[in-house]
């Protein structure tokens, strides 16, 4: 498919810069995520057509290095000298230390679809779809183990749209709004992953594991949640 269809998808004119793509797909995204529009077909439709796009043009473009802050900026944020020896020196240069950082906790093991090779048939299917589901797994396995979760919302959204009666598609679906939504706890992120969790929840309500892992982050989520208040 021709990079200007891609384009058009995501409202740019042909060339645009990868900046701008990443901008157009981050507005898109926002507009049309699935959690955002509840029972809205034509609102998923549009955001895995843009996710699409998204990734074939990341694919196509060239890499980008991450701009350096420019002179001003360095200096803007630079502090003011202070003589040396004096209070207020020693005083900056204690707040400069920086702080260990707590791990973060991992996601349940039994979540890690990245440590599961084996995938079941289709219920029913033709070769044709067994093929597109294995190589959809691999995809998903390569996403979650980067932590690239809205690509991987996207492409589970599709798969179970193409297989609504596949249990295991439904269980890839609901593992990764929990990996999604178990991140977000971890960036801070608390309503957003709380929806996540929810839908994790809705999804496959009868996986006892998962529920178990989902039930968890709900306790840790109310935690953080409390402190943020107190």
């Amino acid at each position: 498919m021709a990079l200007a269809h891609h384009y058009r998808i995501l409202g740019l004119r042909t060339g645009a810069s990868f900046e701008d793509v990443k901008l157009a797909y981050r507005n898109l995204a926002r507009l049309y995520h699935p959690d955002l529009n509840p029972g809205n077909d034509q609102a998923k439709e549009r955001f895995i057509q843009a996710t699409q796009a998204y990734e074939a043009l990341v694919a196509a473009l060239p890499k980008v290095a991450v701009p350096r802050r420019s002179p001003q900026a360095s200096v803007q944020s630079r502090p003011q000298a202070s003589p040396q020896g004096s209070p207020q020196s020693s005083s900056r240069s204690q707040t400069q230390i920086p702080q260990p950082q707590i791990p973060k906790p991992a996601p349940a093991a039994e979540t890690k679809l990245e440590n599961t090779s084996t995938v079941q048939p289709v219920p029913g299917g033709s070769p044709v779809e067994q093929s597109l589901k294995a190589t959809s797994f691999e995809t998903l396995r390569h996403l979650l183990s980067h932590q690239r979760f809205p690509r991987a919302v996207a492409l589970v959204e599709g798969l179970a749209q193409r297989f609504p009666e596949d249990p295991e598609v439904r269980q890839w679906h609901a593992i990764t709004y929990y990996r999604w939504g178990h991140d977000l706890i971890n960036q801070g992120n608390l309503k957003k992953a709380e929806a996540c969790l929810k839908k994790a929840h809705r999804i496959d309500p009868h996986n006892k594991s998962l529920g178990q892992a989902i039930q968890q982050d709900f306790q840790r989520l109310a935690q953080l949640s409390q402190n943020s208040v107190a």
